[in-house]
């Protein structure tokens, strides 16, 4: 008997067979959704592969929104149902979780080089048991997770991305921006990939151009783009100290997407802004903070939430 588990994109749908010890790596099999009318054939696909293995439990990350045992893809006209996964298993359990969520259950076992620590807490740290994902790509959200005395995970949904922007980020920006500053009102407007693109725009009054190509230019020298970047990074450390003071993560804030990835490449700001504010100093102080780096981690999340 095995467990199935996917993790599911607008691009691309990564399954893998596992077993109670952990995944099956020779299993792990990459499907580009353009090349299949739904998920269903990926899963019939994948399964007549790997020699239609008996399947105890079904666990999908889903990059969207998951209500009541059913799940639609933002970025693909993709749709999921735990009743049709255990028809087309047979297995005894299926679970459908947002993809966020999935990272959030991956936490505990992220560590060395998969976690990509670039700031450790002090050794005497006080630990909870807490740790946070920040996610900042295409869009930015946030999910907390609390390890309970018994081992077992709890997850947190949450809309954070959806959150007005709070004064810490809010002063500065509009010092750098003046009234158009306005245009930021959500923190996913100003934190997601579209946020850093409008930044660029508004900053130097200049076409809109993506996120990646900004991020390119900065790494190529361009002084505007390396500008807009600077500001990036400060900006998301005062982000992730309101979100440390938050949510507590003493075990650990794990930051996750291409936008924050970029913004771990100017550390020194980041930092810099993250212990800025006396105010309650040591509980970010004691934060650690990791980049996600294992492209396995939302597989070993499934396993973590179908356990």
């Amino acid at each position: 008997m095995a467990i199935l588990l996917a993790d599911v994109g607008g691009t691309n749908a990564r399954l893998a067979l596992a077993r109670a010890e952990g995944i099956m790596t020779g299993s792990i099999s990459r499907f580009r959704g353009e090349d299949h009318a739904d998920f269903d054939q990926v899963v019939r696909l994948f399964l007549e592969r790997q020699g239609k293995p008996r399947i105890e439990a079904v666990c999908v990350a889903v990059a969207g929104p998951v209500s009541q045992g059913q799940a639609r893809l933002t970025n693909r006209d993709w749709d999921f149902s735990e009743e049709r996964l255990l028809a087309l298993t047979g297995a005894g359990r299926a679970r459908l979780i947002n993809d966020l969520t999935a990272l959030g259950y991956a936490t505990p076992a992220l560590s060395g080089d998969a976690a990509g620590f670039l700031r450790q807490a002090p050794t005497d740290g006080a630990r909870n048991g807490q740790r946070l994902v920040v996610n900042a790509g295409t869009g930015f959200n946030v999910c907390a997770v609390k390890v309970l005395p018994g081992g077992g995970i709890a997850c947190l949904e949450a809309e954070e991305g959806h959150t007005r922007l709070p004064v810490s980020v809010a002063i500065p920006l509009a010092e750098a921006l003046g009234d158009k500053a306005r245009a930021f009102d959500s923190v996913e407007e100003l934190f997601a990939g579209r946020g850093l693109a409008r930044l660029h725009a508004v900053l130097h009054d200049l076409a809109p151009q993506r996120a990646e190509e900004v991020v390119t230019a900065a790494e190529s020298g361009d002084a505007a783009a390396v500008t807009t970047c600077d500001l990036y990074a400060r900006l998301f450390g005062l982000i992730c100290r309101e979100l440390a003071l938050r949510f507590m993560p003493m075990d650990g804030m794990f930051l996750a997407g291409s936008v924050a990835r970029s913004a771990t490449r100017r550390m020194p700001l980041f930092e810099a802004a993250f212990l800025s504010d006396p105010l309650m100093a040591q509980i970010p102080a004691a934060v650690p903070i990791g980049v996600i780096l294992d492209d396995m981690a939302a597989l070993h999340g499934c396993l973590a939430a179908v356990g």
